[in-house]
């Protein structure tokens, strides 16, 4: 794989007990990192990482619509998550549930997962995306961050800039 160019690295901090904060800038137009973020074919190139390859990126993209991203993982592992848009302004802001579909859920009652809200904002052509990830739980935010998310989460944030800059 080609070497991967960026601007930057993505900084994760924990405001609140049940929460994460990602913030990331991109040398992109905000319109650019949102086709980026929300397109399946876009999606395929660049939300694993270096972890793996895409094998699936649905996206009903309107509020109600429902998104569904699985990977195979190197070792041949599949990991998928799914989840719900519930508010959507394009090119500035996407609200979604997110549930990690190796996590077992409970059989009466709503599935067990995260609100994300991102939010892309421009200054100058380049991109602040931010990704407030509320867990219903700290044990589910500490499980996050435990799971190693922020090594993939830094390698798709470079890729991402790399698609979105391949939009111009």
């Amino acid at each position: 794989m080609a070497a991967v160019t960026h601007s930057g690295k993505a900084t994760v901090t924990l405001p609140a007990d049940d929460q994460i904060l990602i913030t990331r800038e991109f040398d992109a137009p905000k319109h650019l990192v949102f086709r980026a973020f929300t397109t399946p074919e876009l999606v395929r190139r660049w939300w694993s990482g270096q972890r793996g390859e895409v094998t699936l990126a649905e996206i009903d993209l309107h509020v109600g619509g429902k998104w569904r991203y699985v990977m195979n993982a190197h070792g041949d592992i599949e990991v998928g998550f799914h989840g719900e848009y519930l508010e959507l302004v394009p090119n500035e802001r996407i609200v979604s549930t997110e549930v990690y579909e190796g996590v077992p859920q409970p059989e009466d009652g709503p599935e067990q997962g995260t609100v994300n809200t991102a939010t892309f904002t421009e200054a100058d052509g380049r991109t602040t995306l931010t990704i407030l990830v509320q867990a219903p739980s700290k044990e589910i935010r500490d499980a996050i961050i435990d799971s190693g998310m922020e090594g993939g989460m830094q390698e798709a944030m470079d890729l991402l800039e790399q698609v979105a800059r391949s939009l111009r």
